[in-house]
């Protein structure tokens, strides 16, 4: 009895034994089933593709071609679609490559694919493709994928990252030209005016003016550093926000766009993709909330609105031409695209041209005229007071400083504080004269050619003063 008990038990341990060895073998098996690949398992050409449609995480969007084979959103085809966005998010699945191949998985449980994190679908004339994307693989770094060919692939780039986008993203935004040459700047809805470009110049006792415009009858000069910052602002408008995507015309004074506090028109040419020339014209439209501004107007306010105080909440849009996309702006983008006035773009130097340029000046204190004069050679210039060789550099520095604090058409009523007559190396040996006025104890009031120009910091005046009194009375 006890030799059947015992022949009994080395049975169960040899039974025992075969499906250990069994078991061993067959994941023995299951191992040399996964091997390294970099292969490539798919092939869709993105040209191919019809339609396509995915859910990632808790987002999820499909797209049609129509007979054009532009894209459609499913949802509303009225949506205006990145077609080069489509492009992108297609372009991995013409060579979908893997580091590593499982094949004839069997349990796609455990890698996270029957529950995946990301589903892409793409249909072709003649197939379907279904993508899943599942666990990540901390040992590798990689993502578990199947393509529905019965295996299971780590990829070291995914869809997962690809895909997670949002409506934003593939929205077909409105181009913004970059502005090689502006011929024309034209404003409206403000301080209404044009500036042209003069290639040659102009008017102006400065070589590198080139942007003009007319006041009163008058052709004046603008900064063209503040011209040039200003097609900038323009240019890198912040477009990511939009309120819609559809609006009608009906629907664009909701956001104040019916009637635009600035519309701005640029007459320009760029370069296009072959290097050629092409001319166009961009029009840009500027708005504050409706509200905001009927806030401002009832609390007597309406010039702050245009002055974008920094503490100030606002609430802008922007429209470019005749698009059916309304963006919301930021207020720094606001502040600088209304700050398109004359006063905002002309020079801030009272004196017109470069201080380097100046030959000679007549300087009239407390009653007292004090004439310097100067002599080239070559390209060199030195200055001379009664004969004697003075050093000019303070005086020419607090001449380019003078600067203008606020603009004004203000008449003088205050004492001269100082008189000068500046002669300029430009034909004709053209002079500018400069008085500057006591205002109060901030500012000194400018005049330049006998007309109220600006205020000018008394600091400022004080020094162009201490400066021509250091040659004069030394």
């Amino acid at each position: 009895m006890k030799r059947y008990k015992r022949a009994g038990i080395l049975l169960g341990v040899l039974v025992v034994a075969c499906a250990v060895t069994f078991a061993v073998s067959k994941y023995e098996e299951h191992k040399e089933l996964i091997s390294a690949s970099d292969a490539i398992v798919l092939e869709v050409s993105g040209e191919d593709v019809q339609a396509l449609s995915w859910e990632c995480g808790e987002t999820a969007f499909a797209f049609h071609r129509d007979e054009a084979q532009a894209w459609l959103y499913d949802e509303d085809e009225t949506f205006p679609v990145d077609q080069e966005a489509i492009a992108d998010l297609l372009e991995p699945f013409q060579a979908f490559g893997a580091a590593f191949t499982i094949e004839e998985a069997e349990d796609y449980g455990q890698y996270g694919l029957d529950d995946p994190v990301c589903t892409v679908r793409l249909s072709t004339a003649g197939q379907d493709y279904e993508i899943l994307v599942g666990d990540y693989s901390a040992m590798d770094s990689q993502r578990y994928v199947s393509t529905g060919d019965g295996n299971v692939y780590l990829i070291r780039e995914g869809p997962l990252e690809t895909f997670s986008v949002t409506l934003s993203d593939l929205l077909d935004r409105d181009d913004i030209p970059v502005f090689e040459t502006v011929s024309r700047i034209a404003f409206s809805g403000g301080d209404a005016y044009e500036i042209t470009y003069e290639e040659e110049g102009g008017p102006s006792y400065r070589e590198e003016d080139v942007y003009f415009t007319q006041r009163d009858g008058e052709t004046l000069p603008l900064d063209p550093d503040k011209v040039e910052d200003y097609l900038q602002d323009i240019r890198f408008m912040d477009t990511t926000d939009y309120v819609t995507y559809n609006a009608a015309e009906a629907d664009l004074s909701a956001w104040g766009l019916d009637d635009p506090e600035l519309t701005v028109t640029v007459d320009y040419t760029a370069e296009d993709e072959d290097g050629g020339e092409v001319s166009g014209t961009f029009v840009l439209s500027v708005s504050r909330d409706p509200e905001e501004l009927a806030a401002l107007a009832e609390a007597g306010e309406a010039d702050e609105a245009a002055s974008g105080d920094a503490e100030e909440e606002i609430t802008a849009y922007a429209r470019i031409g005749d698009s059916s996309i309304v963006y919301q702006i930021p207020a720094d983008d606001y502040t600088a695209l209304m700050a398109a006035s004359y006063d905002d773009l002309r020079h801030s130097e009272v004196l017109p041209a470069e201080a380097e340029d100046v030959t000679a000046l007549s300087v009239t204190l407390d009653g007292q005229t004090y004439t310097i004069t100067s002599h080239t050679d070559g390209e060199s210039r030195s200055y001379y007071y009664q004969e004697e060789l003075v050093d000019l550099a303070d005086v020419q520095s607090a001449l380019t400083g003078l600067t203008a604090d606020s603009f004004t058409d203000a008449s003088a009523s205050g004492k001269r504080e100082i008189r000068l007559v500046l002669t300029l190396d430009r034909e004709g040996d053209p002079t500018v004269e400069i008085d500057l006025y006591q205002y109060d104890g901030s500012f000194c009031l400018a005049q330049v050619d006998g007309k109220s120009v600006a205020l000018v910091a008394r600091g400022d005046a004080v020094d162009l003063v201490e400066a021509v009194n250091a040659i004069v009375l030394n």
